[in-house]
Parts: structure tokens; C-alpha cells; sequence
């Protein structure tokens, strides 16, 4: 990242490494640490993350490069953006309709989005109080929750779960973090927090990682993530493939859009977006190296789901030496990538309301981070006091969901496929072909590769995701 160009705007990146380092951080969160481990393991591993790799390659990366390039080219939120690429191809500026899909999902997500984020904070701070007990005791290196039976400390979050107030104060302080960071604007907040957070996030990656390595059963890891065995490999697979290259790298929530308004007309786009494709995947594959090992070693599930994480682990670290100790870092470094993954997801709807609206930031960020607060105690409240509700029963696909797994799963399923696939379309046949290739940068058969995957294999493969998202049973 050496011979960073310097941003002329008044508050946009200081230097392409920060603009970099804040785009990594809002692709990589809890869809790679927490999500890409779970449908991996669901899935039979090696032949479903090979598809991965396809999918971020042919798909993920051509359309971040497109998201990045719109908001460059606008230099305005997502919906000004939009609008002024529009302006310039002479199209309609209803075309910025999927910028408004975009950034309403943003705000979606980042509702029940805080909600999990919440349980990593508690989960933090039960490991944190375990390991200054361990050292307190002269044993810092033994496994973490000693004396706990197995069912406790997997009860530990069904206990969570129960406790509305612990649920709604880690709900509380988390948004209120990302909100802090938001308002303080790009240079002050955002690209400070990503200077700190991200390099400690991938040292504790790569450390935990090692950990696992040393500790864990790395054989049975590689075995299982790097063995295809394509009978594992059904339409139900790939599919979630193709939705988690694009949930991962933030398509859809109108981050990239957004943080592209801050490069600087000098940065050049598309290797850019190149390093944040391949750090993105990156990490996902050394979560799985970090998680996969320990899972192993403990003779645990790799396909036990969502609960992997929060239960799971936590007994994994209970029977491995130094569990309390990694136990701790590990809940840390999920805290680091949800924090950053959900600056993001505020930025795009403030960004929209300082601009659009005329609000201050502070004020802007504060009202949407206060709405998303509201609505993620809905979510949060589905389950306990609200697990019965049944809001889209009507629904076949949310016939039997609770609250916060409409809220996910509409956001997943509906708004970011469409929202992608509107995308596709406008950069590879609404947009001006002049503007988007000055933009990008590419030229020659690299520019009409890239036109090509955005143009047709973008919108083919968006579209099934939308499609069988909304219609599951044609996938059987």
C-alpha cells in the first residue's frame, strides 16, 4: 500500500491504505468469522468452498468493483451517486431506486445486526472475567469455565437469551459504539477506527490461527475444507455460495457505494478492489483454519449451525490448554469485525441523511442509529417474550420465522440479491460505457471481461439467489 495517493476531498480517506483497510473491515464480519465456518461446515466443506472461490471471483468481485466505481463517480451518498451517473448516461434517475433498497437494508441489518453483535460482547466479557480469575488463581493457561459442566456452559446462552435487560444493555452499548465512531465523520472516526481495529484483528486471526494449528487437529481440517467431494455439492450449496460471496463483501448494503464517494479521482479502482476481494476471502478461509482445528480436536460437530460459535467453542475452550486465555482473544476478535462491519452499515444511511436531508452527522447518525435500536429489540425480544410471533405467516418461506430471522432473512433472501442485480443491470447496460471504463480503469480484453461478467454472469447468478431465495422448493 506503499505510494498512497492523498485524498483533496474534506472528508474523505487520507491515503488509498485507509480507504483499503475501512472497505475490508466492512466486508469482513460476522459473515466470514461466524457465517462462512457454519455453512461450510453445513455443506461437506472442500467441493462447497472451491464453488466459493468461483462465486468471489466470476461474481463478488466484478460487482464490487462496480459498487466502488458508482460512488467514485457520483461523489455523493448512494442515491446522489446514483442519480448523477444517470444524469450523465442520460437514463432515468429512478434507476437510483436500488440505492434506496440498498440503504434500507443497511439499516435493516444493522438492527439485528448490533442484537448478535451484543452476544459477542457478552460472551467477551464472560471469558474475560474467567481468565483474570484463572490468573488471579496462578493458572492463566488452563481451559476456560473450569468446574462448569458441559451443559452449562452451552446453557450459557439459552440463560442469555432469557435475560431481557443483559440482552438490550449489550444491544445498547454496541450501537452505541458504532454511533460514537459515525459521528465523528470519515477522517476523525471511521478511518481511525479502521487503523486500529483491522491490523488487531488479523493479529489475532493469524495468532488464534497458529493456536489451532499447534493445538487442534489440523489433519482432519485440511482433510475436510480442502477435499472436495462434490456429491456434497447440490443446488442447495451452491446456492448459498453464491450468498455468502455476497453477503460477505457488504453488495448490497450500500457500504462500498458509500465509501467510494471518499476515494480520492487518482486512487486507481480496480486493483483496489482486487486486494479487498482477496483479503475478504481470505479471511474467511483462515476463520475456517482457526475454528475447524479446535472443533476437531474436541471431537465436536462441524455442521452444528449457528450455534458453533456460542455454544460450541465455548466447550471447545473449556478442554483445550490455554483455553481461557484464546477463549477471550477469540470473542474479541469477532467483537473487531462486527464493529467495523457495522460503521459501514450505519455510514450508508447517515451519509444519506447529511446530504440528502441536510442533518448534521452527529444528529443524522443518531436518529438512524436510534431507529435501528428500536427495531432490533423486536428481534431481540423474538426470542423470548415475542418467540410465538409470527409476523409473516402468510409468507410460505416465513411461515414458521420469528422476528429476527424475518428481519435477516428478507434482508438476505430479497434486498441484497435484488438490490445486486439492479446493480448489475445499471453498470453493464445503463451507465455510460465512457464514464464506467474511465472510472474503472480497466481497458482493452481486461475492460471487456469485466463488462461481460457484469453485463451477464452477474445478473444470471443474482437472479437465481433472488429467485430460489424467494421459491426454495425449486432447489429440491
Amino acid at each position: 500500500m506503499a505510494g498512497a495517493t492523498q485524498i483533496k476531498a474534506p472528508d474523505g480517506w487520507s491515503s488509498r491504505s485507509a480507504f483499503v483497510l475501512a472497505a475490508i473491515g466492512a466486508a469482513v464480519g460476522l459473515g466470514n468469522v461466524w457465517r462462512f465456518p457454519t455453512i461450510a461446515g453445513q455443506n461437506g466443506g472442500g467441493a462447497f468452498v472451491l464453488f466459493y472461490f468461483g462465486c468471489v471471483l466470476l461474481i463478488g468481485l466484478p460487482l464490487v468493483l462496480s459498487e466502488i466505481m458508482i460512488g467514485r463517480a457520483g461523489r455523493k451518498d448512494a442515491v446522489g451517486s446514483v442519480q448523477a451517473i444517470a444524469k450523465k448516461s442520460g437514463v432515468s434517475p429512478r434507476w437510483a431506486s436500488f440505492a434506496w433498497i440498498q440503504i434500507t437494508a443497511a439499516f435493516l441489518i444493522l438492527s439485528f445486526y448490533s442484537v448478535v453483535a451484543g452476544w459477542v460482547i457478552y460472551y467477551a466479557g464472560v471469558m474475560g472475567a474467567d481468565l483474570v480469575g484463572a490468573i488471579a488463581d496462578g493458572t492463566p493457561f488452563v481451559g476456560a469455565l473450569q468446574g462448569e459442566s458441559v451443559e452449562a456452559v452451552q446453557g450459557r446462552m439459552t440463560d442469555l437469551f432469557a435475560n431481557v435487560p443483559l440482552l438490550l444493555g449489550m444491544h445498547l452499548i454496541f450501537m452505541g459504539l458504532t454511533y460514537a465512531i459515525v459521528a465523528q465523520g470519515v477522517g476523525d472516526g471511521i478511518e481511525k477506527a479502521a487503523l486500529y481495529l483491522m491490523p488487531a484483528f488479523f493479529v489475532l486471526l493469524v495468532g488464534i490461527t497458529l493456536y489451532g494449528a499447534t493445538v487442534g487437529n489440523l489433519d482432519a481440517t485440511f482433510a475436510f475444507l480442502f477435499t472436495p467431494d462434490f456429491s456434497r455439492l447440490t443446488p442447495v450449496a451452491m446456492n448459498e455460495a453464491l450468498g455468502q460471496a455476497l453477503f460477505s463483501m457488504s453488495l448490497g448494503s450500500a457500504a462500498l457505494m458509500t465509501y467510494g464517494a471518499y476515494v480520492d479521482k487518482g486512487t486507481k479502482l480496480a486493483p483496489t478492489a482486487g486486494m479487498i476481494a482477496i483479503a475478504d476471502t481470505a479471511v474467511a478461509l483462515l476463520a475456517g483454519l482457526m475454528i475447524f482445528p479446535i472443533v476437531f480436536a474436541v471431537g465436536l460437530d462441524p455442521a452444528a449451525g449457528p450455534t458453533l460459535v456460542f455454544q460450541s467453542l465455548p466447550v471447545a475452550f473449556q478442554q483445550m490448554p490455554g483455553g481461557s486465555l484464546i477463549g477471550f482473544l477469540f470473542f474479541i476478535l469477532i467483537f473487531f469485525a462486527a464493529l467495523t462491519s457495522s460503521i459501514s452499515l450505519l455510514e450508508g444511511p447517515t451519509s444519506w441523511a447529511v446530504n440528502e436531508l441536510g442533518w448534521s452527522r452527529p444528529v443524522g447518525a443518531a436518529i438512524i442509529a436510534g431507529a435501528a435500536f428500536l427495531v432490533g429489540i423486536a428481534c431481540l425480544l423474538s426470542f423470548n417474550y415475542w418467540s410465538e410471533v409470527r409476523l409473516f405467516s402468510f409468507w410460505p418461506i416465513f411461515e414458521d420465522a420469528i422476528i429476527f430471522d424475518v428481519v435477516d432473512g428478507f434482508t438476505g433472501k430479497v434486498m441484497l440479491p435484488l438490490a445486486a442485480f439492479l446493480v448489475a443491470i445499471f453498470v453493464g447496460w445503463r451507465a455510460d460505457r465512457r464514464l464506467v471504463q474511465h472510472e474503472t480503469g480497466l481497458d482493452g480484453p481486461l475492460f471487456a471481461l469485466w463488462r461481460f461478467l457484469v453485463a451477464w454472469l452477474c445478473p444470471i447468478a443474482v437472479g437465481l439467489i433472488l429467485l430460489f431465495g424467494l421459491f426454495p422448493s425449486l432447489l429440491v
